[in-house]
């Protein structure tokens, strides 16, 4: 079985700018969907990411190739009053519109739902937002650090004691929030399977944090109490903290209360088991920072490789804190199809990070480079069945550009 028997003929179009929406219709892709990236003759502003701190700085489009691989572009501009039925021949193609441009700007270029659907009942529009479609913020701009991260709460959750809120990974909002809007276009199709009508789905970076957030956001609901802030030093419990290797490596240790004894002997310090300080858990309450003292004066003296070998020999829950640097060398993404090669990129970029779904008996496609800004324009006016001279009409008006370029 290959991915022709997921998404083999669907058809998606790709209005989207940025990570979230972009990133949603990659997978679509990864299980063979055809999908045109829709651009404006400037260019999705995605494709410099790789040149904006505090991004990672790198020669080539990493960021781009990552949200836009197997895509085909075509640059359109749709304040040309002849772009018009270009649009419309793309929502007429297409299974999947995806969107996120601003309702206000949408409105003006005729991008909302009500300006699409009568061309084609059928179809699934996904429209992404920041802050939802009502309410008095429903219009703000919104990237996932300030919608997913700090309005939803993770961001002031996801700090220690006394410490500010951190910058979050770029990004990693918009990917989470990435995999919401594939799943709302994957439940419309297959009640469009079922009833045979389209369906207008949507999702909002601020949803997905909340989600994201949900265990703590349903406890605020239920009126519950909140511990501190977390205190590495004086953790609520030494046995839930992170811990220093001597070789530098931090690692996050959860050591469930079964699993204390035999803990406690593999580390070499059974007396902590006899030890009045830590003999009720008042006592142990009463003295977490001197267990956690202790713990830390153990593992400070031995590196993290002995310490891989001791916790795993005692089925204890750990984890090195790797930097992006050592996580690429980590063996378990090449063997799980985490990472996987990227075909014609030019550069040092030779390998993309794959969708993270799998689906047993199913090989994804193989991942291709991302498209240079309107590089596959004219045959993909072609495709929706312009003939040449109307092709050399949309570009005298400017609906299209004169030429298109190539990804590097």
């Amino acid at each position: 079985m290959t991915a022709d028997n997921i998404f083999s003929g669907l058809k998606v179009v790709d209005f989207s700018s940025f990570v979230a929406g972009p990133s949603a219709a990659v997978i679509l892709s990864d299980f063979g969907a055809d999908v045109i990236k829709v651009e404006p003759p400037t260019g999705d502003p995605w494709r410099h990411g790789h040149q904006v701190a505090p991004q990672p700085l790198a020669e080539d489009p990493y960021q781009w190739h990552l949200a836009n691989r197997n895509k085909r572009s075509i640059a359109l501009d749709l304040k040309s009053p002849s772009a018009q039925q270009v649009l419309q021949k793309l929502v007429t193609w297409a299974d999947v519109f995806v969107v996120n441009t601003p309702h206000h700007a949408r409105a003006k270029l005729k991008l909302e739902y009500s300006d699409v659907v009568e061309w084609n009942p059928r179809l699934i529009y996904a429209d992404l937002t920041g802050f939802g479609e009502n309410g008095p913020d429903a219009n703000l701009p919104g990237f996932d650090i300030t919608s997913y991260w700090a309005r939803s709460g993770l961001l002031s959750m996801t700090r220690d004691a006394g410490s500010p809120p951190t910058w979050p990974v770029g990004g990693s909002g918009d990917n989470a929030t990435a995999m919401g809007l594939y799943s709302a276009i994957v439940t419309a199709l297959y009640r469009r399977e079922r009833t045979g009508q389209g369906a207008y789905v949507t999702t909002s970076l601020l949803a997905e944090g909340v989600w994201s957030a949900s265990v703590s956001i349903q406890g605020a609901l239920a009126g519950a109490t909140f511990a501190a802030p977390h205190d590495r030093k004086n953790p609520a419990n030494a046995a839930l903290n992170v811990y220093r290797a001597s070789d530098g490596t931090w690692f996050v240790l959860i050591i469930a209360p079964d699993r204390f004894v035999a803990v406690a002997k593999a580390i070499g310090r059974e007396d902590l088991l006899t030890d009045p300080r830590f003999s009720d858990r008042a006592k142990l309450a009463e003295n977490r920072p001197q267990l956690t003292a202790i713990l830390d004066e153990v593992f400070g003296a031995q590196t993290m490789a002995h310490w891989h070998e001791v916790f795993s020999g005692v089925n204890v829950t750990f984890g090195a804190v790797r930097g992006p640097e050592e996580v690429i060398k980590d063996p378990q993404l090449a063997l799980n199809g985490i990472v996987v090669p990227l075909e014609g990129a030019s550069g040092k970029l030779t390998s993309t990070i794959s969708s993270p779904i799998q689906v047993h008996g199913v090989a994804k496609v193989a991942a291709k480079r991302a498209p240079g800004l309107g590089e596959h324009t004219e045959e993909i006016l072609r495709d929706l069945g312009f003939g040449v001279n109307e092709i050399g009409s949309l570009r005298a008006s400017g609906a299209i550009p004169t030429a298109p370029e190539r990804a590097a």
